[in-house]
């Protein structure tokens, strides 16, 4: 018994280590959120047993939490950047599987088909605008930057704003309001599931996405010209992992003792 105790102390160790090594791989990407692992003891007894006497029978996995803390705040200057300060991921839409996503990594630029999009690829998600720039449907949708306004004056940039407009100026000196970004947020982001890309997909255990403007109803205002960088803390990831190294060598160590055990008593002579 005391082989497969040990066993599984050894399997949650393991999980423990790998946890911990794809925080400290992921500490330069942005928007990457940490995991932290969390274990249970077993126990074997039935209904008659003698609780006084029981004895445990090794650990397991309980939950692998992700942590949505905010990460540090890198400034780039740059004028399609923007972090969420507070509460709400960008939403993006693949244009390949059509699927939703979402992210706290709020690097974007338009691709070939002047879409705004992020490094993968998905389009970013806005809310469209009257002429006034007013929010004028609640129904999200992509965001195509135009190659001249209505005077026929050629577009010359596009930059997002604090409450998430993005705003297109053209060569003549004017300015337009093309759409308004569209925060998502989640009853128990914790349950979100990883995609990979600092993306992620909503659950039935995250509940389903709730939508909002930046600067609204506790949706966090947006930082332009910035990146939310991954909330890794090296040093305390190391200080985890020495430890995590501990816990696999003591329960190596405790099966390498039960072997020495096993064998003196086969050894044992009549």
């Amino acid at each position: 018994m005391s082989f497969y105790t040990s066993l599984s102390g050894l399997k949650s160790a393991q999980t423990d280590l790998s946890v911990i090594s794809n925080n400290i791989a992921n500490s330069e990407t942005n928007g990457f959120k940490k995991s932290n692992s969390a274990f249970s003891d077993i126990i074997a007894a039935s209904a008659s047993s003698n609780p006084s006497t029981t004895t445990g029978v090794g650990s397991s996995v309980a939950n692998i939490t992700q942590d949505f803390s905010l990460g540090p705040v890198e400034q780039t200057g740059n004028a399609l950047d923007a972090l969420v300060n507070g509460e709400g991921f960008f939403t993006v839409v693949s244009p390949l599987s059509g699927e939703t996503q979402y992210t706290r990594n709020g690097h974007f630029h338009p691709d070939a088909d002047r879409f705004l999009v992020n490094d993968q690829g998905a389009q970013v998600q806005v809310y469209p605008v009257d002429a006034t720039g007013a929010v004028s449907s609640t129904t999200l949708q992509s965001i195509q930057l135009p190659t001249s306004n209505a005077a026929g004056a050629d577009y010359s940039g596009v930059s997002i704003g604090q409450r998430g407009e993005i705003v297109a100026t053209f060569t003549d000196g004017t300015s337009e309001t093309l759409g308004v970004i569209g925060l998502a947020n989640f009853v128990a982001p914790t349950g979100l599931k990883q995609l990979g890309n600092a993306t992620w997909s909503a659950t039935g255990n995250s509940g389903t996405a709730t939508y909002g403007q930046p600067g609204s109803n506790g949706y966090g205002n947006l930082l332009p010209g910035a990146l939310e960088r991954s909330n890794v803390d090296i040093a305390e990831e190391l200080v985890s992992l020495i430890t995590a190294q501990r816990n696999y060598q003591a329960n190596a160590k405790a099966i390498d003792t039960a072997t020495q055990v096993s064998q003196a008593i086969m050894n044992l002579r009549t």
